[in-house]
Formats: structure tokens, C-alpha cells, sequence
């Protein structure tokens, strides 16, 4: 099996477990948020990976690099819904704390990420 080049960067892994527990936090979501809230996070929540996945077929630093600041804003979005999330007591002050730890560590090393692909 082809192992592809999104798969080795540390920030797809990280970002890849973090969907999955995003994924698992919210089956506890009530139902009548499965269509907003719910499916919102989980969507936001994906797209991190996804543009990662995406931008590392690109053939140009530049459009690499485009790819790693949508990454970056989906992050962002996701940090958004976690806040809704909280303030509609969906989730506990911890479970914030968690996810929004989790959100930094990510946001950070895309930056990091984004630098150096620009640089090469």
C-alpha cells in the first residue's frame, strides 16, 4: 500500500485523531442539533485534514500553501463551534478546555507548516 505524502506530516495525524474524537463527543449532541451544530463541527472538524490532504497533491508552493491557511481557517471555524458548543452546555467546561488545547497545538504547527513550505 502507497503511503502518500499528507499521510507522514505530523499535522494530519494530529489532525486526523482529532476528527475522530470530535466525531465521538458529539453522538452525545442532542438529536435536534444533528442537522446545525452538530453537523457543523463535525464538518469543520474533517475539513482540517481534508485540505491538508488536498494541497500536498498541488504542484506549487504557493497553492500548497493556500491549501494550509484553508486548513488554518477551517481550525479556526472549529474552534467557533467548540465555543457554541459550550455555551449551549453540549459540552463540559473540561471537554472545552480539552478540544480548545487540542485546536491551539493544531493552529500552531499548520502555521509552522506553512512557513516552511513557503520557504522551499
Amino acid at each position: 500500500m502507497h503511503i502518500y505524502s499528507f499521510e507522514k506530516l505530523e499535522t494530519w495525524q494530529k489532525a486526523r485523531v482529532f476528527r475522530k474524537e470530535i466525531y465521538l463527543l458529539t453522538k452525545k449532541f442532542p438529536k435536534e442539533e444533528l442537522f446545525g451544530l452538530t453537523s457543523q463541527l463535525k464538518r469543520s472538524a474533517s475539513s482540517i485534514g481534508d485540505c491538508l490532504a488536498e494541497g500536498s497533491a498541488r504542484i506549487t508552493t504557493k497553492d500548497k500553501a493556500h491549501f494550509i491557511t484553508m486548513s488554518y481557517a477551517s481550525s479556526i471555524e472549529t474552534v467557533n463551534h467548540i465555543i457554541g458548543a459550550f455555551d449551549l452546555e453540549f459540552i463540559t467546561e473540561e471537554e472545552y478546555e480539552y478540544f480548545r488545547l487540542k485546536l491551539d497545538e493544531i493552529a500552531n504547527k499548520l502555521n509552522a507548516l506553512k512557513k516552511a513550505v513557503l520557504k522551499s
